[in-house]
């Protein structure tokens, strides 16, 4: 009985060592957390993609509760979200353009040749480490559909080779920009349809010989400019967004129809 005794009261004095070493360690160690941190985490609508440059929603909420993260910094959730947050955190979001991912290669397989029949790991990555050119042209699309893979909103889809995006779906997460190994694909604003779809760097003759849809850098484009918005830069056209009208010159005078026109969204 006495070591019973003994026994149980030695459990107690650990139990209570134990509890007030956690109840000194909680308070000295103890960190104060914000309460808006937990509004707009609240508000994030939970993707946990990482599209913001930080590790899933939660870390996105400290650091714009800390002031770390600009109340805009969801792409998913946009403009009404950052509208959400800006009233918790007692600041103005601004004005936030949507953006949509675009992708520049029309090398679909009705102007381009492929080069054999792959048969290896479903990944485009992949395929460029490898070496290896499924098509004729060398800066052209992979179309294993790596993109459509990591997109959350499934706003894209593989068309004869070739990744298309469905502008209506597309959050401009930018995750797809990040899983294309050739840089294919890029964020331009939603409303601007004026893009030219093409990566082709070569000179005109040789970029013919790959893909009949591929820009040539003959500058037809650029003389019918007006706001000087388009420019030729490594045998290759490029669009500024910014100053970009939407007149539709471009798209009419471009001799490879690789320039988007302003009504035809990409989908």
């Amino acid at each position: 009985m006495d070591i019973i005794l003994i026994t149980t009261a030695v459990i107690t004095v650990i139990g209570l060592i134990v509890g007030i070493g956690l109840v000194f360690t909680g308070k000295k160690f103890y960190v104060e957390v914000d309460p808006r941190e937990a509004a707009v985490r609240e508000v994030l609508p939970g993707n946990n993609c990482g599209a913001c440059g930080y590790a899933g929603c939660d870390a996105m909420a400290a650091a714009i509760a800390k002031g770390e993260a600009p109340v805009s910094g969801c792409p998913v959730g946009g403009a009404p979200v950052a509208g959400q947050i800006g009233a918790i955190m007692g600041t103005d979001a601004g004005e936030i353009e949507r953006k949509v991912a675009f992708v520049k290669c029309k090398g679909s397989c009705a102007y381009t040749q492929n080069q054999g029949s792959y048969i290896g790991i479903d990944d485009c990555a992949s395929v460029v480490r490898s070496g290896l050119n499924i098509t004729d042209c060398d800066y052209g699309c992979v179309g294993l559909g790596t993109c459509a893979k990591v997109c959350p909103e499934q706003a894209i889809t593989i068309r004869d080779g070739v990744a298309m995006v469905d502008r209506r779906k597309c959050v401009g997460c930018g995750l797809c920009v990040k899983a294309c190994p050739k840089g294919l694909i890029e964020l331009v604003p939603a409303k601007n349809r004026v893009a030219v779809q093409c990566s082709n760097k070569d000179r005109g003759p040789q970029v013919k010989k790959v893909c009949s849809a591929g820009c040539i850098g003959c500058m037809l484009c650029t003389r019918q400019c007006e706001s000087g918005a388009i420019t030729v830069t490594n045998n290759l056209a490029h669009v500024n967004y910014e100053a970009c009208t939407q007149c539709g010159k471009c798209v009419e005078k471009c001799p490879a129809k690789v320039i988007t026109p302003p009504a035809a969204p990409q989908a």
